[in-house]
């Protein structure tokens, strides 16, 4: 008996020392995720020489402030300086597990905004003319959260695969952006959001990408009666669809895309004085050209945009209430709007940048029965309806030593702004009495430690 009981324990030992071996060995071949922590300390000094439109506690610049006459003096001619880190970042890129030919990774990425009040300077207006949230703390703010799955050598083309990209990410019309240090990177010449989306991205052999996405709000938001909000695409019930074909060499990028957008501006109307619902919805089409190339230490970057609304991606555009139905129920018309920019930047440790943005007005596509008054045309919240056009020239020259980057930069941005008669815009929605430019002098300094 007692030698069985030895005999046994032996083999009850081997079994257990076998089945840890094999799950050791199981263990082993199954991929692990690979993390890389990555970001950056970033500070930047800027002086403007006009009150101007900004955000991010100054540092995300869109334009010059009109001319304000109160008393026989333009307030609006008040030069600012100020610096801050708030824009620091952390990000966590995450890679490496896959089963078969099928590949996951994940992003999530973080920096700071300025989520400041102005609760303890309510007189503050009657002292200076313009911004008052510039003391507090900063909060945490997520900017890219999102997980994907590749799959590669799809076909007999080994180059052929396709990409799933579900979270917050950039949003595609913005995701090329010029050889700007500068926070706002182009914009409001260019698109620039980042938003809640599912796109997928497939390679047709080694030149011809193609794209398609569905996209929501959040930070970044279509405008309305009620200002920016996201509600008008959450009533709407409807996401932003985007496709985009692209072809691409070692050098070269020519990409053409189009989004549309359509929302409800209202759910609740008014009819004969009783609250109705109403079935107001309004559609937008907005496209565009990118392109890029390079050439040893020069690359250059061009991007055109050309169509309907776009105001929730940051551009100088939006759309207006055209007529009122029997029924309580609005038509809408979208602006037109035309936006382009081109970069150049020459050099690696010794870095040179010329950034040049315009910007036009179009108005409606066709005139509406009267002039449209101002509170009936929903425009960008960063900007002014009374815009006709704009334009911006922007030198750079970086510094780069190993991962610390020190970069100068001068900006000039100059806008022509119309005057509103009697409240109203033209039938086209455009301001275009008494045309007068207006411009900014901007000079930025960054000193930014990557690791």
């Amino acid at each position: 008996m007692k030698r069985i009981s030895v005999i046994l324990s032996a083999v009850l030992l081997a079994f257990c020392t076998l089945n840890a071996a094999a799950a050791e060995k199981e263990q082993k071949a199954e991929p692990k995720n690979n993390f890389k922590l990555y970001g950056f300390i970033r500070n930047y000094f800027i002086f403007d020489s006009r009150e101007s439109v900004s955000g991010t506690g100054d540092l995300f610049y869109y334009l010059p402030k009109d001319v304000n006459m109160k008393d026989g003096i333009d307030i609006n001619d008040e030069s600012s300086f100020r610096f801050v880190a708030l824009t620091s970042r952390l990000g966590v890129d995450v890679s490496g597990y896959s089963i078969g030919n099928v590949h996951f990774g994940a992003k999530i990425e973080g920096d700071f905004y300025s989520g400041l009040s102005n609760s303890s300077n309510a007189n503050a207006s009657t002292y200076f003319p313009s911004n008052t949230k510039i003391s507090g703390t900063a909060t945490a703010r997520l900017r890219q959260a999102f997980a994907t799955i590749t799959w590669k050598e799809l076909g007999k083309d080994q180059n052929n695969s396709a990409a799933l990209k579900v979270g917050q990410a950039w949003h595609p019309m913005a995701a090329d952006h010029p050889h700007l240090f500068s926070l706002e990177v182009g914009a409001p010449f260019g698109p620039f959001s980042r938003t809640p989306l599912v796109q997928m991205d497939a390679n047709l052999g080694s030149n011809w990408i193609v794209s398609a996405a569905a996209i929501w709000q959040m930070q970044y938001q279509s405008t309305g009666p009620v200002g920016g909000s996201a509600l008008y695409m959450k009533y709407g019930k409807t996401p932003e669809l985007y496709a985009a074909l692209g072809y691409k060499t070692k050098d070269f990028l020519l990409r053409a895309g189009v989004d549309m957008v359509s929302i409800k501006p209202r759910v609740l109307g008014t009819l004969d004085g009783s609250t109705v619902k109403v079935s107001d919805r309004k559609t937008s089409v907005l496209g565009y050209v990118y392109t890029q190339y390079t050439h040893k230490k020069f690359a250059v970057k061009a991007k055109t945009t050309f169509g309907q609304g776009g105001e929730h991606m940051n551009l100088m555009s939006g759309y207006a209430k055209v007529a009122e139905n029997y029924d309580g129920s609005w038509e809408y018309a979208s602006l037109r709007n035309s936006s382009s920019w081109v970069s150049m930047s020459y050099g690696k440790k010794w870095q040179g940048v010329l950034f040049l943005g315009y910007v036009k007005n179009l108005g409606l596509a066709e005139a509406a029965s009267d002039p449209l008054a101002k509170s009936d045309v929903y425009f960008c919240g960063n900007g002014f309806s009374n815009i006709n056009q704009m334009y911006r020239i922007n030198p750079q020259l970086i510094y780069n030593i190993g991962k610390l980057n020190v970069g100068l930069e001068y900006q000039w941005t100059s806008v022509q702004y119309g005057e509103y008669v009697d409240g109203k815009l033209n039938e086209y929605g455009l301001a275009d009495k008494n045309l007068h430019w207006v411009g900014n002098n901007r000079i930025n300094v960054m000193v930014k430690y990557n690791f």
